[in-house]
């Protein structure tokens, strides 16, 4: 058995946790907003038996969208007080671990 945290963009965690249900995988999803970015995501927390890994995989790859963002940089901003300019950056996407599970319990 294999637990999977799977964190995603807020955007897609709707699309991805439809996709999951019509899989017939269970997830628990957990949302934060905040980070550099001030953009929101979803932690989805999928407990599945090693056969269906792949599977779990392939829906987070197909429903994570990458995209390119254009975000103001303070570290930018020079000593003499000029103004911060946009930074292109890559946004999205899954950031994925994959665990072995030790012991599974349900009470």
């Amino acid at each position: 058995m294999k637990m999977i945290i799977a964190i995603v963009q807020s955007k897609d965690s709707n699309r991805l946790r439809k996709a999951f249900n019509k899989a017939e995988i269970q997830v628990t999803q957990l949302s934060t907003t905040g980070g550099f970015l001030r953009e929101g995501n979803a932690t989805f927390l999928i407990g599945v038996k090693d056969e269906r890994v792949d599977d779990v995989l392939e829906i987070i790859k197909k429903n994570a969208e990458s995209r390119e963002q254009y975000v103001t940089s303070q570290m930018h901003i020079d000593v003499e007080g000029g103004s911060a300019f946009p930074v292109n950056v890559r946004i999205g996407g899954a950031t994925v671990f994959i665990l072995p599970v030790e012991k599974f319990l349900k009470f």
